[in-house]
């Protein structure tokens, strides 16, 4: 549950992005968003906020002054306007100009110079008092996200889309590029509402913002180092920091809507709330006990005596604090005695000097004898021997059979979240616990298991003799699974490490029966499965005690993942008429030893005729994962993602499209060409790994996470209007098309919102009496949105004609109120429009229902 603010929200804006900025001299505190006008509030001043009237766009960027504000928006137009109290504040000069919407502005410490940037790649720097005094900045590669000034006048730091901060230095005549710092900032486009801004301390020399990793990190302006981290209690991406005026405490919110006050010497946690929507937040700039946040609702919270304790009070007040004078104390969360001196990756970033740098662990010294000077083909580029003169594994050798003469194309098994060899390393698992990779040094392998939350699990590095060759993790522990070795006579390996112990040793170690290889492993919260080349799925508990067996009725096995009880397995089943083998799945529960679904096919896409799959016609399963919610989930190479819907009723399920990557706006023009690399399903987002040109697997270091709201392909998207000839004909256009889009965009939301509604009525009927208060309080919340996207469907039908009204009625049937209250309110709808048949009509649908009678009769 969301904590209940300490003080009552004064609305500023309507619902949407939404900024706040304190003056200089801390007297009056700007909020703009996406109204056509922004207000000013007065700094311990109840009363109502000064105006500035007829702002010229949607504001998508503010700084603010003593007495004018400066607002970027949306028509690409940086202004800045006057603000005074009780007098009129309007337009004073339109500073700069660009061609696609403003994202950021930037106010030098000796207010002078404004720096924006836009959706172009340029980003312009314009004299306040002579906009004639112009510098465009060009050494980044894509848009900039954020600007922003060093207080002390010596560094402009731009955050790219591309991950990386570009720094300026602006104490010369024009700025001028030093260098770019990378692995710090994640990649975010630039309308996304997690932040990449670099937050300056206010002594200068050190700035905060937030990782890809959750974390929030100080950083060395000079040499691009962190100094600090604060970790491990965001769940979801940053959308603001702020300091006190001394910068003695910092604040960090995130997407979740929590709120971390920290002390920002020793990094321990002053304050932690749990608010909603938060987006931006802000300290008072003269050092009094006022904090005030905005979220996305429109809606500001002004909060005077924020801080309570006496120590935190006097912490606000100290003398302030010197970056160079904090003493470099190691996080809270990650003490080095809880990674046993190893320095882990940071954000895919080399280790520092350590007994066991990573130079070490990739250094491998007497293969480079082999030189394949003359072209031969005496090595591949993993320096082994190719296998090119060997026969192809479907292929006809010279003696065959008549049985040899055709054989199917099965789909090849796989391990979820792994990718192949690319040199001498690969990722055995990639998920939003962590990831775990492995580098062949020749002899042996040597494993790394790192975390995202490392304040719950410390990483941890070894030897690995048996070269495991696929694993899992999850938040209880890791499994590995080693391949048969008949020349050594190996067996097939299985291990499980637990992260946390109460016993000397704990792990587990089980081996396969002789000739016995495995195909794919899976691991739950309670179970540890391996599927194998013998079509057996073996179950045990996690340290090792068999539990089930049964053999596969399809094979060979394909892949399989693991959720609490419940097992999903997929395996080659019947061919197709085009030689290759359709895919069946099963999923059971482990518990009660009992079958949901037994061998139903998996819904695979056909390839798009754009696709590199269009050629053989041949569409393959990328991934299989279950997501947060206990549901399983399919990718394919069509970039499809889909969900299976009334999985627990046996002949019920069936595969729905919940994201079609093709469709993304991203791709839309055309311009880009990547693919995703599929993580997980968390928090209704698809989350992902964008693969750049022509990859096909993720690669070291390790890339960033991208996550994408999910989105139903209902259908196609409004095409793009074509040129008018007269402006009344553009502005029908325009209408016309913010009609059709606003219509498709609630079509999609109401199909979307109406299958995770049918997701969590499964779950919460197959509990039965057993349900919790909160799933069935969550499932009506569910119906009532599904119907209040009914009723905006409704209303833009109403706006459409008369002539729509029988489609309007059809959509008020589809409600699933029963009580009244959303017929009703659909009858105003239709009556607001001046549809008096149609609210008629609604109003006996409405009738008949509180009398129990049928509508189809």
């Amino acid at each position: 549950m969301p904590d209940r603010p300490p003080v009552a929200p004064r609305v500023a804006q309507p619902p949407g992005k939404i900024f706040l900025e304190f003056s200089p001299d801390g007297q009056r505190m700007l909020v703009a968003g996406c109204a056509d006008y922004a207000r000013s509030f007065r700094t311990n001043d109840d009363g109502e906020p000064d105006m500035i009237d007829h702002v010229r766009d949607d504001t998508l960027a503010i700084a603010c002054g003593n007495d004018y504000a400066i607002l970027g928006a949306e028509d690409g137009t940086v202004c800045e306007y006057s603000v005074a109290e009780g007098k009129q504040n309007n337009l004073k000069e339109v500073l700069v100009r660009f061609t696609l919407p403003v994202r950021d502005v930037a106010l030098s410490s000796d207010e002078e110079w404004i720096a924006a940037s836009s959706d172009e790649v340029e980003v312009k720097v314009v004299n306040r008092h002579d906009i004639e005094q112009i510098h465009v900045l060009r050494s980044h590669p894509k848009p900039i996200k954020h600007l922003s000034y060093d207080p002390t006048g010596t560094w402009l730091a731009a955050s790219c889309t591309d991950g990386k901060i570009y720094m300026y230095d602006v104490e010369g005549e024009e700025p001028k590029y030093v260098r770019a710092i990378d692995g710090i900032i994640q990649r975010l486009e630039t309308h996304d509402d997690a932040t990449s801004r670099c937050f300056w301390h206010p002594a200068g020399e050190v700035f905060a913002c937030g990782t890809a990793s959750r974390e929030v990190v100080i950083v060395s302006a000079d040499s691009g180092r962190v100094q600090k981290r604060f970790a491990g209690l965001h769940n979801s991406p940053i959308t603001s920091i702020g300091w006190t005026a001394n910068g003695r405490i910092l604040a960090s919110s995130a997407l979740d809507g929590s709120l971390i006050v920290w002390d920002a010497r020793t990094q321990q946690v002053l304050q932690q709330h749990m608010y909603e929507n938060i987006l931006n937040i802000d300290w008072h700039t003269k050092g009094e006990n006022i904090f005030c946040w905005a979220n996305s609702w429109g809606e500001v919270y002004i909060t005077p005596n924020f801080l309570k304790n006496e120590t935190h009070i006097e912490l606000l007040k100290a003398p302030q604090d010197k970056p160079g004078d904090a003493p470099q104390q190691k996080p809270v969360q990650a003490p080095e005695s809880r990674t046993n001196g190893v320095k882990p990756l940071v954000n895919g970033r080399p280790r520092a000097r350590s007994p066991d740098s990573l130079d070490n662990y990739l250094a491998e010294p007497g293969d480079d004898w082999i030189d394949d000077d003359d072209g031969a083909g005496y090595k591949n580029e993993n320096g082994k021997r190719p296998s090119g003169h060997l026969p192809q594994l479907n292929g006809h050798t010279d003696k065959r059979s008549r049985q040899s003469l055709w054989q199917p194309q099965i789909h090849e098994s796989f391990q979820p979240g792994a990718t192949p060899w690319r040199g001498n390393r690969k990722y055995l698992s990639l998920n939003l616990t962590g990831f775990i990779w492995t580098v062949d040094q020749s002899t042996h392998n040597t494993i790394t298991v790192e975390f995202y939350d490392r304040e719950t699990h410390r990483d941890f590095h070894f030897t690995d003799p048996f070269r495991y060759d696929k694993a899992c993790l999850n938040e209880h522990g890791a499994l590995f699974s080693a391949p048969l070795n008949s020349e050594q006579n190996h067996p097939a390996v299985i291990f499980y490490r637990p992260h946390e112990t109460w016993t000397n040793r704990s792990d587990c170690r089980i081996e396969l029966p002789d000739g016995e290889d495995v195909s794919c492993i899976a691991l739950s919260s309670r179970y540890i499965i391996a599927c194998t080349t013998t079509n057996y799925v073996r179950v045990y508990t996690l340290f090792g005690t068999p539990l089930r067996i049964w053999r596969l009725k399809s094979s060979p096995a394909v892949t399989c993942a693991a959720y609490s009880d419940y097992l999903i397995t997929i395996s080659n089943g019947p061919v197709n008429s085009d030689g290759t083998t359709q895919l069946l799945y099963s999923i059971d529960n482990l518990r009660h030893d009992e079958a949901h679904q037994n061998s139903d096919l998996v819904a695979l896409g056909t390839p798009h005729p754009d696709s590199d799959d269009y050629a053989d016609g041949s569409v393959t399963l990328k991934s299989l994962f279950w997501t947060d919610s206990g549901d399983p989930a399919i990718y394919d190479s069509t970039g499809t993602l889909l969900v299976l819907l009334h999985w627990r009723s046996m002949g019920q399920a069936k595969w729905v499209p919940v994201l079609d990557t093709r469709q993304l706006e991203r791709l839309r023009d055309g311009k880009k060409e990547e693919r995703y690399w599929p993580v997980a399903v968390a928090d209704q987002k698809f989350h992902c790994i964008i693969l750049k040109g022509g990859d096909q697997y993720p690669y070291f270091p390790r890339p960033l996470l991208s996550e994408f709201e999910l989105s139903v392909p209902v259908g196609r998207l409004p095409a793009k209007k074509k040129p008018a000839e007269t402006d009344g004909e553009a502005d029908a256009m325009d209408e016309e098309e913010s009609t059709a889009s606003q219509a498709r965009r609630l079509e999609e939301s109401y199909v979307r919102t109406n299958v995770l509604l049918s997701l969590h009525d499964d779950f919460v009927q197959s509990q039965g009496e057993h349900a919790r208060h909160s799933d069935k309080t969550e499932l009506a919340r569910r119906e009532i949105e599904v119907d209040k996207l009914l009723l905006q469907l409704l209303a833009a039908e109403c706006r459409e004609g008369e002539d729509r009204g029988m489609k309007a009625l059809e959509i008020v049937k589809m409600m699933r109120d029963r009580g009244g209250k959303l017929i009703e309110a659909a009858s105003k709808v239709a009556g607001r429009w001046g549809r008096t048949v149609l609210e008629e009509k609604i109003r006996e649908v409405g009738e008949r229902r509180v009398m129990g009678v049928d509508e189809d009769r």
